[in-house]
């Protein structure tokens, strides 16, 4: 695989760092997101596919893309404008886009709006809370993590936001008045540092899951759309969000290997199947 050449992209209110994998000259291009995770998830990926040329970003606000001006929370449609502006810049033509988590939320927004920038999205596991039957009990949770986290600090925060993505099943109504867990038992910091500029809990968790796909446009488009849930994530919050947007659109989720992060290697030290993974990704690429 090519080493990376990292770029900038100047947008409104951020500078965007890109990397190529590759030559640009080689389509179709394979763009690969996430959100709130950057590029850094991405290396092991991207191995898999050395015959393709592969851009992988940071998003505004993420790790090198650095945010100007007030440090407001974003939505989908924020990160779908900085979407296009790379995709035009790139000056490739439509894209293959491969979208994580609240990656492919904010790639459904784009694809609604600018479906001639798009190839094929491969959507996997949008955690579209509000699409869900029980979406007043689950926008519930995440209005009492983003509460946590400005009150307590990022470990309070993290914490109820990791027992909560590994809930499987509705969300019972009095789910908030649990005991809260022990930010220790997953080795955050118990004390309070002061920051509030987490890109994750303070940034972009309510606008991911609060977002309502304009499903009547993307049903325009939902040829070139591809839902993938992971087959170890049974029924935790982001894949019943991915199988109810495929129900919106009429599609049948694809199932990938592993779970949420499926295709990480060991960037995290929660390594899924990359292997498989980018088996199943290439098959629906070239489908």
């Amino acid at each position: 695989m090519p080493e990376p050449v990292t770029q900038t992209l100047d947008v409104p209110g951020a500078t965007l760092t890109y990397d190529v994998r590759g030559d640009l000259a080689n389509r179709p291009v394979l763009l690969m997101i996430g959100s709130p995770m950057g590029a850094s998830g991405f290396p092991t990926l991207a191995s898999h596919f050395a015959d393709r040329t592969v851009v992988t970003y940071d998003p505004r606000g993420v790790e090198r893309s650095v945010r100007t001006g007030e440090i407001t929370e974003l939505s989908p449609e924020d990160h779908a404008a900085d979407l296009a502006a790379l995709i035009e810049h790139l000056d490739v033509g439509p894209v293959d886009l491969f979208a994580s988590s609240g990656g492919a939320v904010n790639a459904l927004a784009l694809t609604a709006k600018r479906p001639d920038l798009i190839n094929t999205l491969v959507a996997h596991e949008p955690p579209l809370a509000a699409i869900l039957p029980d979406s007043e009990a689950a926008l519930a949770v995440v209005a009492d993590m983003y509460a946590t986290y400005q009150r307590d600090g990022m470990g309070a925060g993290m914490a109820k936001f990791i027992a909560f993505v590994g809930y499987d099943g509705e969300v019972p109504a009095d789910y908030t008045q649990q005991p809260a867990p022990d930010p220790a038992m997953f080795g955050l910091p118990t004390e309070d540092d002061g920051s509030r500029n987490d890109a994750l809990l303070g940034q972009n968790l309510r606008g991911c899951t609060s977002y309502q796909p304009d499903f009547d446009a993307l049903a325009n488009a939902k040829e070139r759309i591809v839902i993938g849930v992971g087959e170890e994530s049974a029924n935790q919050m982001a894949a019943r969000g991915g199988k109810a947007a495929a129900e919106k659109l009429g599609l049948d989720p694809v199932v990938f290997p592993s779970g949420h992060g499926g295709f990480l290697g060991n960037e995290y030290g929660q390594p899924g199947k990359p292997e498989e993974f980018a088996t199943t990704l290439r098959q629906v690429l070239g489908r």
